[in-house]
């Protein structure tokens, strides 16, 4: 139509380029966001932990394992990682918990290598997940647990300020929410290593660890096997191993924070 001009017709190859340009990229994931993981590998520095049949230090097979499980977590981009210690430091019990309730951490999961003492059997071999509880699951566990703690923790909780009754309930609210979050996590823990590394006749236990004892972060101990047996610890020596278990690990994690997201 005369005194129109008419805009001209786009060429194929320009056709094809501009929807392309007009789509937005997609927003970057805020990491800051996802839910904190506190990985602890357990003793450090001048506590070497138990001691092989071979002279293995459990110190010196729990960070790596840590390592490689934070490797596998944040690589699945599921959640944020800390450790209580990236190198080989002593870090008392009581920090470690602290770290976790300050960080606001959604687990804390410690990383051990048990040892039976001298003069007992050394025939015993597996894998275990610990919960803490005021009543150990057996004699092992108990000793166990004695052997492990060296403080207790202390620190109050953020509460709100209300009267002293109401701040029991919420406290007993907490706890057992708390409770039943890390007996989700040793579940989702013993269903994931079983099959995958040795496990304990009876691997799903409870002992008085303080680690553990932090009432308002889920947590959970895994022992991965019995250096005082030298076929744990012949395997607990070899990188591929300690490979299988973190893999393991970052199962449970990641069907932890999963459910927790559902939740």
């Amino acid at each position: 139509m005369a005194g129109l001009a008419m805009a001209p017709l786009a060429t194929g190859a320009e056709a094809q380029t501009r929807p392309a340009q007009r789509r937005r990229a997609p927003p970057a994931r805020d990491v800051t966001r996802l839910p904190l993981v506190l990985l602890d590998p357990g003793h450090g520095g001048a506590d070497p932990g138990a001691i092989g049949a071979n002279g293995t230090q459990e110190k010196r097979v729990t960070l790596p394992i840590a390592l490689e499980l934070r490797r596998l977590l944040e690589a699945g981009g599921r959640c944020r990682v800390a450790l209580t210690r990236t190198r080989d430091v002593f870090v008392p019990l009581a920090r470690r918990v602290e770290m976790a309730r300050q960080r606001e951490a959604v687990l804390l999961l410690s990383i051990h290598a048990d040892a039976m003492p001298a003069g007992q059997s050394q025939a015993l071999r597996g894998a275990s997940v610990y919960t803490v509880s005021e009543t150990a699951t057996d004699s092992l566990a108990a000793a166990l647990a004695r052997r492990e703690n060296r403080a207790d923790q202390a620190g109050g909780l953020r509460l709100p300020s209300v009267s002293p009754e109401v701040q029991r309930i919420l406290l007993s609210l907490m706890r057992q929410e708390t409770r039943a979050g890390s007996e989700r996590l040793a579940r989702l823990a013993v269903n994931a290593l079983d099959g995958e590394v040795a496990l304990l006749s009876q691997p799903l236990r409870r002992a008085q660890f303080v680690v553990l004892k932090a009432p308002d972060v889920p947590a959970a101990l895994v022992e991965c096997g019995f250096l005082s047996n030298r076929q744990d610890e012949a395997l607990l020596r070899r990188a591929d191993h300690r490979a299988r278990v973190a893999a393991a690990l970052a199962e449970a994690v990641n069907g932890f924070i999963g459910r927790r997201s559902l939740a």
